[in-house]
């Protein structure tokens, strides 16, 4: 399966992380004595079941490496547009290829193990897109203080992972992607995705009676797809690096791991 690694985001002045990246982009940043990409190409050299590596937002004089044909494509300006970018230059590389591993590039404790235990998990059915979740007592164990979104449904509270797989069809009909559009805007607010589903998606959330399976089927129905939960045993894939205090603890992590 190929990859698409978003790596477009760079930090303005307003926000919190720009003191680390001083208007360079957030994938370059430096954790554990690597840019924060490196790793993340690094856990997909390591998998085998990834072939080639598309980077969106980086040029090629980036200084990164990978195993594999490594592809680059400019940003696109929106999270979005960057995904119909990659699937698009996916299918021009391998027009036979029918899923794109969706990667975000600020992810850096993952493995190739990981990888390749969602692909694996993943392709035991065929659905147009597969959404990475972690308990939240997986995360808090792992990464105490993190302060992730979570969601509160009736089975469980979840956060998203930042590692996904979809079918080359998602970025191609139309009304999929004013959807899109809308649900990624607000993908950082629970509570406005699901009122973007539908006003008894948000009720039942408000009042903590929507359950995961609910929730699949109430989404997946709004977007006219298939589509299925991936529950992590890892709180690895969804470590991301939104602010400052989640940089330093991955660090500290990090440079942990390594000396050990």
């Amino acid at each position: 399966m190929d990859a698409i690694v978003i790596a477009g985001g760079i930090p303005q002045p307003d926000e919190p992380l720009y003191a680390y990246t001083q208007g360079n982009a957030k994938a370059l940043v430096d954790v554990a004595g690597k840019p924060m990409i490196q790793w993340v190409l690094d856990a997909l050299s390591e998998a085998k079941k990834v072939d080639q590596v598309i980077i969106i937002g980086l040029p090629e004089d980036s200084g990164i490496t990978y195993s594999h044909p490594l592809h680059f494509v400019p940003n696109q300006g929106g999270m979005l547009a960057n995904l119909v970018a990659g699937i698009d230059t996916m299918l021009q590389i391998n027009p036979q290829a029918e899923y794109a591993l969706i990667v975000s590039s600020d992810i850096p404790a993952i493995n190739g193990e990981m990888v390749d235990w969602l692909i694996e998990s993943a392709m035991q059915t065929r659905h147009d897109i597969y959404y990475g979740i972690v308990k939240r007592e997986v995360m808090e164990t792992r990464y105490p203080g993190s302060n992730r979104t979570f969601t509160k449904l009736a089975d469980m509270h979840v956060c998203g992972a930042d590692i996904h797989i979809a079918h080359k069809t998602m970025t191609t009909d139309p009304e999929h992607l004013a959807m899109w559009e809308e649900l990624i805007g607000k993908r950082k607010s629970p509570l406005k995705q699901a009122a973007s589903i539908g006003i008894m998606t948000l009720l039942l959330l408000l009042m903590g009676k929507l359950s995961l399976d609910q929730a699949i089927t109430r989404v997946t129905k709004r977007l006219h797809i298939t589509g299925r939960a991936i529950i992590w045993d890892h709180a690895e894939p969804a470590m991301d690096v939104d602010k400052p205090h989640q940089l330093e603890l991955l660090r500290a992590d990090m440079d942990k791991q390594s000396a050990a």
